[in-house]
Order: C-alpha cells, then sequence, then structure tokens
C-alpha cells in the first residue's frame, strides 16, 4: 500500500518556534552522542524535499521493530494536518537515511495499514501514552511508518 496524505479538519497547533528551537538541540545531541533526549529515544530523519530536492533533517522519536526496522509516527503534536516530513518520505521513499544510536543507515519508508498499524500503535501508545493523546486531539488518521535498512547496504560505524 502506498502513504494516505489523510488530513484533519480539526487538531493541536502545529510545533512552533519553540520546538524548532528544541529539535536543533535534540539534531545536535543525536549526532555527537545518540541515546535518549528527556527520556525519549530519538533518531534524525534524513529526507529529500518533495518540491525543493533538499535534504531535511528532522529528530523523531522512535520505536524499534527488530533488526533494522525501526518505526515513527506523523504526529505532529496531533495538529490536523501532516508534518512536512511525512509529505516528503510520500514523495520519495527510498531516498531516506537515518541516524541512530550514532550509525548512519540507509532506509525504505513504507507507511503501515489495516491490522499491521493497529498492532504496531498499541505497542507505541502503551510504550509512550502521550502518542495516544495526539490522536484524541485530531480527527486526522496519524500514519506510522516502518523504517527498513535498504537491502544491499550493509552497517556503517
Amino acid at each position: 500500500m502506498t502513504f494516505s496524505h489523510s488530513t484533519g479538519t480539526r487538531g493541536a497547533r502545529k510545533p512552533g518556534r519553540v520546538v524548532r528551537w528544541f529539535n536543533g538541540l535534540a539534531l545536535r545531541r543525536i549526532r555527537r552522542r545518540g541515546g535518549p533526549v528527556l527520556g525519549m529515544r530519538l533518531l534524525a530523519l534524513t529526507t529529500v524535499g518533495r518540491r525543493s530536492g533538499a535534504a531535511r533533517t528532522t529528530p523523531l522519536a522512535y520505536f524499534h521493530g527488530g533488526p533494522d526496522r525501526w518505526y515513527v509516527v506523523a504526529s505532529a503534536n496531533g495538529a490536523a494536518t501532516n508534518p512536512a516530513w511525512y509529505l516528503n518520505l510520500a514523495a520519495r521513499p527510498d531516498e531516506v537515511e537515518i541516524v541512530v544510536d550514532g550509525e548512519t543507515v540507509p532506509v525504505r519508508a513504507r507507511e503501515l495499514h489495516d491490522d499491521e498499524r493497529a498492532q504496531v500503535w498499541g505497542r507505541i501508545t502503551t510504550t509512550s501514552p502521550q502518542f495516544a493523546k495526539y490522536e484524541r486531539a485530531t480527527d486526522r488518521h496519524i500514519p506510522v511508518i516502518e523504517l527498513t535498512r535498504r537491502d544491499g547496504d550493509a552497517p556503517s560505524a
């Protein structure tokens, strides 16, 4: 299946200036030494801008899905619209890389749907209840994205 791009009619405000400032600090920490930031495991997701073609990097909370598999959530704090990084992934799902635990990993992005999404979403909201709050704040279907190491790309140190 493909990316859904659904938007809602109500939701929380999109993250503003303070979040952008914090994201800059979080990115520096992820790249320098990794590890949790404010108790959350974060990765740096780099996408290619769907219109600009420029590299765009965003820190995101992630959830392990097994070896070479990570899940991220396009919650935008419960906003009515999807975050820009999600739209970039939808346009170029094979032109993505992450930095996680000090390793740069080329990945492929895939949106989860139906039962597969429900199963992963249940694990995410059990582990991090704030994501359930984001879901209640909007009528938008919040996408869950699976990132998997691209075939043939060996781990880098």
